[in-house]
């Protein structure tokens, strides 16, 4: 069982619906097995673009874990955390940022265009340091983010990067179930 003194693990996915073989469900999965506690961003049913509600559900996620948490996020879920951490002051141990999509710059097609996402509140993306120590995940061919613009993310909010190589999006679709480099980066943060 988890000891008072664990953080909470809290999983923030991306925009796109649960999907069973992704690398966060199946952490979530294993670190419950370990006996840690672990509380995912519930997926919005309403409002699905909105980053305000996404925000808003992660902060519901964080205000049910019993002391600091270490955030998990991956893709559009960064984005969530960043504009959370502007005004949240619940305590976090750290994050795990993996794969931030470049919002500032045109997504391939089948994703939001510019227009959408900021009429949604995602742009300007928050470019403050963090709140909290933080990891950034990047790879060297996502095709919603270019490593350099990822990287200049991560210095702007005061991450240590982290150089994945060549893992697309780290996601199902390019070829990402599990991820075993989520626990090794995860325990980093809790070592401080």
């Amino acid at each position: 069982m988890s000891t008072p003194t664990e953080a909470t693990i809290v999983v923030v996915p991306g925009l796109r619906d649960h999907v069973p073989d992704h690398w966060q469900t199946i952490l979530a999965e294993r670190l419950t097995a370990a006996g840690r506690t672990v509380l995912t961003v519930a997926p919005l049913t309403e409002d699905r673009l909105s980053c305000a509600a996404g925000v808003a559900a992660l902060e519901a996620a964080v205000a049910e874990a019993p002391g600091p948490v270490v955030l998990v996020a991956h893709s559009a879920g960064v984005m969530t955390t960043v504009h959370w951490a502007r005004s949240s002051s619940r305590p976090v141990v750290g994050a795990l940022l993996a794969t931030p999509p470049d919002f500032d710059t045109p997504l391939p097609e089948g994703h939001p265009t510019p227009d959408v996402l900021r009429s949604n509140g995602w742009t300007p993306v928050p470019r403050a340091v963090l709140p909290f120590p933080s990891v950034v995940a990047a790879s060297s061919d996502d095709p919603l983010g270019r490593e350099v613009r990822v990287a200049r993310l991560a210095e702007c909010w005061g991450s240590r990067l982290v150089r994945l190589g060549a893992v697309g999006h780290l996601n199902p679709g390019s070829g990402y179930g599990p991820w075993p480099r989520a626990e090794e980066l995860i325990r980093e943060i809790e070592q401080g």
